[in-house]
């Protein structure tokens, strides 16, 4: 048998590495464009936000341009345009500008989890979609891990924020083409499956289909305590990724004096122990589930210890100075922070059937509300105190918050 839908996956992964790559680019080049454009760290928190206003906005219409055009046409055609916004964004002549490209790139990144989410049920049986879904979440570390890198890089090659800008987006639109080459919308499309491959993927949907449960109303998603408790923790677990994600550069920077080398390796390792963190988490609730007979004890072990050690790493930021011992401890709270990427596997637990693709948009778009948020929150408390204390203790409240829901949701049939 080929394994064709393994090796889109991997590509799968690949684009949403990139797609975070794009994202954590700004962050990056940050405290050079701020010099720059002479920009306060509120209006900093400005543009750091304006990616999630229209990303936040896209993830509805993002799963129904799927619907409608399938996957391999968003997905390409997403890649292409983020790159092209990407690019566009090194000829900001100030922040106005500079906020529009970011805009830009939130539309057109917006449908990439839903078209992959999408392309997840087109290729994966049911066994496999654990798997899948770990692949096309874990290009969020991994990517930010990298763009720290491969950004940082560019600036100090070509000794410019703005070149760096102009090649990170060339490579996307390329990155996008060659998406358009390899991926199909059905394996019956694809010259490189061969019938045992096709066979084992239509088996596995067909028992799917049988075993879907559509008697799920969208009514009763709303009135589950469970469900609520899902969006609170999802926005808990956000509040905290996108807080990392937009600041933590900046913040490094401006704490421990780094230059944009060390501040690439130093981000890099940070966000990369959020990406073992991920693989683990996953490797262990599937342990777990396959030798416990509890499914609520496992998910509330798993949930409760990552988001209890995150919470305490985080919070121990604030009263740290040495520079060793301040990446430790963040990179200690995205590796446990990520098992709770974990939560994309509820959505089915807890409603089943084919409503789950719905309370998983509804999710997401829950989370990504906190995009919007928290980084002009960090801003304003940076500008208004002069120091980083209030911004990492807001960080503790939202690990205390995703803890107190990940131990709360009754990891069962909810409606």
């Amino acid at each position: 048998m080929t394994n064709v839908r393994w090796r889109i996956f991997f590509l799968i992964l690949g684009t949403v590495a990139i797609n975070y790559i794009d994202r954590a680019s700004l962050s990056v080049a940050m405290p050079t464009i701020s010099r720059e454009f002479n920009i306060s760290p509120a209006v900093q928190g400005l543009l750091l936000s304006g990616f999630f206003w229209s990303y936040c906005a896209m993830q509805i219409p993002g799963g129904m341009l799927a619907d409608r055009f399938l996957p391999r046409s968003v997905i390409a055609g997403a890649t292409i345009a983020w790159g092209s916004f990407a690019a566009l964004a090194a000829g900001a002549t100030g922040w106005i500008t500079m906020l529009l490209t970011r805009v830009g790139l939130g539309l057109a990144e917006g449908p990439i989890y839903p078209a992959g989410a999408k392309l997840i049920g087109m290729w994966m049986t049911p066994t496999e979609r654990g798997r899948a879904a770990a692949l096309l979440d874990g290009g969020a570390p991994l990517g930010t891990a990298l763009g720290s890198l491969i950004i940082a890089g560019l600036i100090s090659a070509f000794g410019s924020w703005r070149a760096a800008f102009l090649v990170a987006g060339i490579g996307t639109m390329v990155c996008g083409a060659f998406a358009w080459f390899y991926i199909r919308n059905h394996p019956h499309e694809h010259d490189s499956t061969n019938h045992q491959e096709r066979s084992h993927i239509q088996d596995g949907l067909r028992r799917s289909a049988a075993d879907a449960d559509g008697s799920a109303s969208l009514s009763g998603v709303f009135r589950s305590p469970s469900i609520w408790m899902l969006f609170v923790g999802w926005f808990c677990f956000n509040s905290l990724w996108y807080g990392f994600l937009t600041w933590v550069p900046i913040f490094l920077s401006k704490t421990q004096g780094l230059d944009i080398a060390a501040l690439g390796w130093a981000s890099f390792l940070v966000f990369f122990a959020g990406f073992v963190g991920e693989l683990i988490g996953g490797q262990l609730l599937d342990h777990w589930l396959r030798t416990q007979a509890s499914t609520e004890k496992v998910y509330r072990r798993l949930f409760g210890i990552s988001s209890g050690l995150a919470t305490i790493a985080v919070f121990l930021v604030a009263y740290v100075h040495q520079e060793a011992a301040v990446i430790t401890l963040l990179a200690t709270t995205l590796f446990f922070l990520r098992w709770c990427g974990m939560y994309w596997t509820l959505p089915g637990l807890l409603i089943g059937g084919e409503k789950a693709g719905f309370l998983a948009g509804s999710m997401n778009f829950a989370g990504n509300i906190s995009g919007i948020v928290v980084p002009v929150t960090v801003g304003l408390i940076v500008s208004t105190t002069g120091s980083y204390y209030l911004a990492l203790m807001m960080f503790a409240v939202a690990g205390a918050g995703l803890f107190l829901c990940s131990i709360g949701i009754r990891y069962r049939r909810a409606i």
